[in-house]
């Protein structure tokens, strides 16, 4: 029998990876539905019907369709708070608070910097796309920030959000993943003694390092 959910999307997209980490946690079944973009099947009327903006991942439960990694990271957490890793967003409303601030953090400041850095460090070349050195060195300098802020933090609490790891944690994995793995500005977080014991313990989770090996056999 099908699992009844399903992930839209290639495994190496960091929003698709944001998702498989999360269900993973969660111990949740699911089924990942490969889309090749370099084909346009993203842009497809099927597909767009799940997902308006033609970006993966698109996601169904059933009947339900939901867009954006973070949102269907919730709606998992939530709808299946029973499963898996119990406290990944919280058990009461001052934790999923604190959460949500991290998360923020990390769509707002973390992602829009580290995202241009892996684009342009690991992705044009590839692409073959110039590299735009002014814009490496803008957003080098923006990320620098806001991992320093990131250093206090984690020099207060094991995790971002407390004392647990939580879906605050996981969403930086995708793209520090990239970061670190397929760039040459990896020391960004690893010379941070806080931010580099952090990086250390999230990215040896099971739950991502089961991502990786999926990235790794396509």
């Amino acid at each position: 029998m099908a699992a009844p959910l399903k992930v839209y999307g290639p495994t190496l997209s960091t929003a698709v990876s944001r998702v498989l980490a999360c269900l993973l946690e969660k111990d949740v079944e699911f089924q990942l539905i490969p889309i090749n973009m370099s084909k346009g099947e993203h842009k497809k009327p099927d597909f767009l019907r799940m997902q308006p903006f033609g970006q993966v991942p698109a996601f169904q439960d059933e009947s339900v369709s939901l867009f954006e990694s973070r949102a269907i990271c919730r709606y998992v957490c939530d709808k299946y708070a029973d499963k898996g890793n119990k406290g990944l967003y919280g058990t009461n409303p001052l934790a999923k608070a604190s959460i949500d601030q991290w998360l923020e953090a990390e769509g707002q400041s973390f992602n829009p910097p580290s995202g241009a850095l892996v684009f342009q460090l690991a992705l044009a070349p590839r692409m073959n796309i110039p590299q735009d050195e002014g814009l490496i060195k803008q957003n080098e300098e923006k990320l620098g920030k806001v991992l320093d802020v990131y250093e206090k933090r984690l020099g207060e609490s094991r995790f971002l959000a407390g004392d647990e790891f939580s879906l605050a944690d996981l969403s930086h994995l995708p793209n520090a993943h990239y970061l670190v793995a397929a760039t040459d500005r990896g020391e960004l977080l690893t010379s941070r003694k806080n931010v580099g014991r952090w990086w250390g313990e999230i990215s040896s989770r099971e739950s991502w390092k089961k991502v990786v090996q999926m990235q790794r056999s396509g």
